[in-house]
């Protein structure tokens, strides 16, 4: 058939379609009517020998072209017809034409997105297997309002952007491809509106390749059955602020490894991981991000594949399988989620459509200069219903319990590590990111308006006000905040020479004075021993064992003083390299006394926390904390109780932070009989030196420090002793 015979607008498309910029498919593509009553038939398709209807009749070729054309009656042509491909390899298949399926999404979806409101954009944006009309295949739609025109490319088309224009509808670009199934890769072929041809993967994918390799896969609709409904209804109607939170951080890929180095899988972790966890009486993990990431050297802090589970694990089943059984055991999960920032790779969200579409359109607000990385545009709707449905996303599909949310205090601030000149101030003149902020309220609202019993967490390293105050009382609305003054004046105490501590006695005491400003948690996080900073035995002064012995009082501290507690894995034992990524924590320590020691300490630790409302009930409130002496700053020892308000329960906590024990220390107490201890961080069980009190001391009716009970107590060197008073229930 001579291309003379082709009407003026289907040459020209077809000079569009052999160029790959048709952006309009659909008026040329598939069936349309003639002037002469009849139909013609439309498949463009490189690299073919012949194709024929499913009904033997053959396509006519225009000369010198890749588009095949059939005409005739109407009534000839069967209402899902299909197509019979052979290529120039002598390569056979059959399938239906993706032109003659109307892919179109639903108006009202697409109102809400572009008003920034579809709380479940996931589910039509991205790749599904549906049935459309009976037929089996995958809907693609993505996002890319400025782009000239977007490909569906993959190994079914041999990458070949000709092959699957797709189909404009609004903002978003949509195509049916019959025949595709679940693990088919994918990529989106987008010419931008700056006439830039890039391969991009899919934004909204739920399953992506195995890094280096980056192209998107087609995911299976999930078949999981969960088990946890008795968990998430138990969640749905805790009060978080009044129950115990001791959460164990870890990044998946070096916990522990096999013998050949591989990673353990979603499914292997479940077992021994959990296990684990579970034996030390930590009551949550928190996971380093699991969202798809290109270098393993960003620890999952860079992401480009938010919707995704990191492939290194496994498949989403595998991660759904891995929350399901820590839920199974009684433990919640959290996952640090970066809506700060992201990368620059070619193939990821940076000039998606050949603009600053994700990012900032201003360079100065859109690049990070910290990690080279670019900033979110928080102001675009579409861009914030990205991020926020993502959130419910991983909440939803995968009854994630909680969400950390990487660098808050990068997101909030314009002028964040920019010098002046290097930031633009908001449009009343100040620093404040005004659409930020306005992002992280509405993900507070939205998240615990719909999940109660969810947490959302702020890594906020700032004196910004309000972090974790409600939304209508003029604050950001997150559950609670990682306590960053306390973590660094804590290291930094510790980090002294004991002889030297008494000079920084302020770091022990300042933190009350604004521990009720936020409901925090207390991290001793990766980011404190990594990048030289060493681990937390090394960072300890003094001699082997004093390093020890510092370790475990730094914990048993932790684990009593006002907040949720946060360890990263690793210091429940002692590790003594810094953390590395490309390696296992190094679990041949635990031969040796003093790791056995550390890790026994912090498994009493929790247990003994679990069982103890004063060490928890009332973390956020004044009334759950007092001093007995804070002021003997020379012997660097400090005491105070913890309460249970209300209940008529409480703990005394005593800390002799020198290496020099102390015989008849005498502290006011408030009833009298016998205290028993509960822990003792010197006991030889944790590889101490012993010293205490033989398990219990009676009150003398002894005035001291305002009070008329007092102890004669024995203090162990670089030790926490925790008292019980009389008429404790024991556990």
């Amino acid at each position: 058939m001579r291309r003379s015979e082709l009407t003026s607008e289907v040459a020209a498309a077809l000079a569009r379609l052999e160029a790959a910029i048709e952006a309009a498919p659909q008026h040329v593509l598939g069936v349309h009517p003639t002037d002469n009553g009849e139909v013609e038939l439309r498949v463009f398709r490189p690299g073919l020998r012949e194709l024929r209807l499913s009904g033997g009749d053959r396509l006519s070729r225009i000369e010198h072209s890749d588009l095949f054309v059939w005409r005739g009656p109407a009534d000839r042509l069967p209402r899902t017809y299909s197509l019979h491909f052979r290529d120039d390899g002598g390569n056979q298949w059959q399938t239906c034409d993706p032109y003659h399926f109307d892919a179109r999404l639903p108006e009202y979806d697409l109102h809400l997105f572009g008003q920034g409101r579809h709380w479940h954009a996931w589910k039509w944006l991205g790749a599904h297997a549906i049935s459309i009309d009976g037929i089996a295949g995958v809907r693609f739609a993505v996002w890319a309002p400025n782009a000239r025109n977007v490909s569906l490319v993959g190994e079914f088309n041999g990458w070949d952007g000709r092959c699957h224009p797709m189909i404009p509808q609004d903002e978003i670009w949509v195509l049916f491809v019959p025949g595709l199934a679940a693990g088919d890769r994918y990529k989106f072929e987008v010419r931008g509106a700056d006439g830039s041809v890039v391969l991009k993967a899919d934004p909204w994918a739920r399953a992506q390749e195995f890094r280096p390799a980056t192209a998107s896969r087609v995911a299976a609709p999930s078949s999981y059955v969960w088990r946890d409904q008795a968990w998430t209804e138990a969640r749905r109607k805790r009060d978080w602020r009044v129950s115990p939170m001791s959460v164990y951080e870890v990044q998946l890929g070096s916990w522990r490894r096999w013998p050949d180095q591989g990673w353990y899988g979603y499914r292997e972790l479940a077992h021994q991981l959990v296990d684990y966890v579970g034996e030390l009486g930590f009551t949550h993990i928190e996971l380093m991000p699991v969202t798809e990431y290109p270098f393993d050297g960003s620890w999952g802090y860079q992401p480009l594949g938010l919707y995704a589970p990191t492939s290194r694990f496994g498949s989403p089943e595998d991660f759904r399988y891995f929350v399901d059984h820590c839920h199974d055991n009684g433990i919640g999960v959290l996952m640090d989620w970066v809506p700060a920032h992201f990368p620059k790779d070619a193939h990821g969200l940076a000039r998606f459509d050949g603009t600053p579409l994700f990012e900032h359109p201003d360079p100065r607000r859109a690049e990070h200069p910290d990690w080279g990385t670019l900033v979110y545009d928080y102001g675009r709707t579409q861009v914030r219903n990205f991020l926020l449905a993502n959130a419910l996303y991983w909440i939803e599909e995968f009854h994630i319990d909680g969400l950390r949310v990487d660098a808050v205090s990068s997101m909030i601030q314009l002028d964040y590590s920019r010098k002046a000149g290097e930031w633009t101030p908001n449009e009343h003149g100040g620093n404040e990111h005004l659409e930020a902020i306005d992002f992280l309220r509405e993900l507070n609202t939205v998240v615990h308006g719909r999940f109660p019993g969810v947490v959302v967490i702020a890594e906020e390293a700032t004196a910004w006000p309000l972090v974790s105050r409600p939304v209508e009382l003029g604050g950001l609305g997150f559950s609670m905040k990682w306590n960053m003054g306390w973590m660094h004046d804590t290291l930094d105490y510790f980090e002294q020479e004991p002889v030297h501590r008494k000079a920084h006695h302020d770091k022990l005491t300042f933190g009350i004075t604004y521990a009720w400003d936020e409901n925090f948690v207390l991290p001793l996080s990766h980011d404190e021993v990594v990048h030289g900073k060493s681990p937390l035995l090394y960072k300890m002064p003094g001699d082997e064992w004093q390093q020890f012995a510092n370790l475990r009082a730094l914990l048993a501290y932790q684990w009593t003083y006002p907040g949720k507690k946060l360890l990263f894995m690793g210091g429940e034992f002692g590790v003594t390299l810094e953390w590395n990524e490309e390696r296992e924590l190094d679990w041949n320590l635990l031969r040796f006394p003093g790791h056995a020691g550390v890790q026994r300490l912090l498994s009493d630790l929790n247990r003994l926390y679990r069982a103890s409302p004063p060490l928890w009930r009332d973390d956020f409130s004044p009334s759950g904390f007092e001093w007995v002496d804070c002021n003997d700053r020379d012997r660097s020892i400090i005491n105070f109780l913890r309460h249970d308000h209300g209940h008529g329960r409480s703990l005394l906590i005593v800390c002799n932070f020198t290496p020099v024990p102390r015989e008849g220390y005498r502290i006011g107490v408030p009833v009298a009989g016998r205290w028993r201890e509960r822990i003792n961080s010197d006991s030889s069980m944790y590889g101490g030196s012993n010293l205490g009190n033989v398990g219990e001391v009676e009150a003398e009716a002894i005035e001291c420090m305002g009070r008329k009970f007092s102890l004669n107590l024995t203090l162990p060197p670089l030790s926490v002793l925790i008292l019980e008073p009389p008429g404790t229930s024991r556990s």
